[in-house]
């Protein structure tokens, strides 16, 4: 007996409570444990303002709906948009070195009176998503000639935002493109060169690219008591604040370092750390799980994305966002030095929570247009 072969492409419906707003219930219930979370940290580290709070609310808020209205843009769009969305962030990058706002020595931000934001944010996403869009239109893994198309793309968003100075996210611009690169099957040897390049160009780096403080904040992080009322006055309060929570933690709203005002940034860069003196390991490692859980599903779903584009998008963004929270919890533990990367989802900030939102909007988006099957019919 002969069957006839027939195949058709079937798109794979995604099922979940939240499917008529393209939201998928795993990765959503886990983002709103850590908004309210953030919330309640917030309350704590800021002594009580609830103009804090108010604010961190209303923008986790807007954030939401942001992503619904991203998750809801058909794919194709975005893809289209792509190279656009790229040379938006350069030219408010550029925008930065004649109209920037200074602060603490460094032009980071714009100020329109209405909003205040910071470019630099936007371009952590546009760059993965340009260079995913670059090597989609090629044969994967790439060539030599693509790479260097990569680096350039990375290069220069990367070079303009060291130029600010903001030496953390111009690290995490150059991640974030390394991230789509990498998971595009970038060849080992390549991999090799660029490592041994870049310890060659660390020295040159020290003496001709980094500036005093910035140079300041590595000799603080190998001996922070070398100047403890001065420049390891931050890391150390923040090392006490972790220690003194032991396994348990003191309770919430009972953070000394809060209280007594020992620790500046509390609310920002350094909410780990009153998390840690509040909540203790049992608290931390918690947040740890739900973080790793985060980035679990959000490589599931960008495994099943419907073509390579999205993949590597949505890649990117996970890799990225456990780089945030490598960075984050290893500069205010003293692993690492202290390159101001806020705490995904917790720290109080505007543009960073709303690029956030923006970026798991188009994971939410991969997981409502999967990928298609073929089905055969006998």
């Amino acid at each position: 007996m002969k069957y006839e072969e027939l195949y058709h492409t079937e798109e794979v419906k995604p099922k979940g409570l939240l499917t008529f707003f393209h939201l998928d219930t795993v990765l959503t219930f886990l983002i709103s444990m850590l908004t309210l979370f953030s919330i309640l940290v917030l309350y704590s580290a800021s002594n009580h303002n609830m103009a804090y709070v108010t604010s961190q609310a209303l923008k986790i808020g807007g954030g939401f709906v942001l992503m619904i209205i991203i998750a809801f843009i058909p794919p194709a769009r975005i893809k289209q948009l792509t190279p656009l969305f790229y040379i938006f962030a350069l030219l408010l990058l550029t925008a930065v070195i004649f109209i920037g706002v200074e602060a603490n020595g460094a032009h980071r931000w714009i100020d329109l009176k209405v909003i205040r934001f910071q470019p630099s944010e936007i371009a952590k996403l546009a760059v993965p998503m340009m260079v995913a869009y670059y090597l989609h239109k090629t044969n994967l893994p790439p060539k030599l000639i693509n790479i260097v198309g990569s680096l350039i793309l990375i290069g220069i968003p990367f070079a303009l935002i060291f130029m600010q100075p903001d030496l953390g996210t111009a690290l995490i611009i150059l991640f974030s493109g390394l991230a789509a690169l990498f998971l595009a099957g970038i060849q080992w040897r390549y991999i090799f060169i660029a490592t041994v390049s870049v310890a060659i160009a660390i020295p040159s780096m020290w003496f001709f690219g980094m500036k005093e403080y910035q140079k300041d904040r590595v000799i603080t992080f190998l001996n922070p008591e070398s100047d403890p009322l001065g420049k390891g006055y931050q890391i150390i309060q923040s090392k006490i604040a972790i220690g003194s929570g032991g396994i348990y933690g003191k309770g919430w709203q009972n953070s000394t370092q809060v209280s007594l005002q020992f620790l500046p940034e509390a609310t920002t860069d350094f909410i780990y750390a009153i998390i840690g003196e509040e909540f203790g390991l049992i608290g931390t490692s918690f947040l740890i799980i739900v973080y790793l859980l985060i980035i679990w599903r959000g490589l599931y779903i960008a495994l099943h994305a419907r073509d390579s584009y999205f993949q590597l998008v949505g890649g990117a963004i996970c890799l990225v966002f456990f780089f945030y929270v490598f960075v984050n919890t290893g500069m205010v533990s003293g692993i690492l030095p202290v390159v101001g990367v806020p705490l995904p989802f917790v720290s109080y900030g505007g543009t960073a929570i709303m690029t956030l939102f923006v970026s798991f909007g188009i994971l939410m988006n991969i997981y409502s247009h999967p990928a298609s099957i073929t089905k055969r019919i006998q």
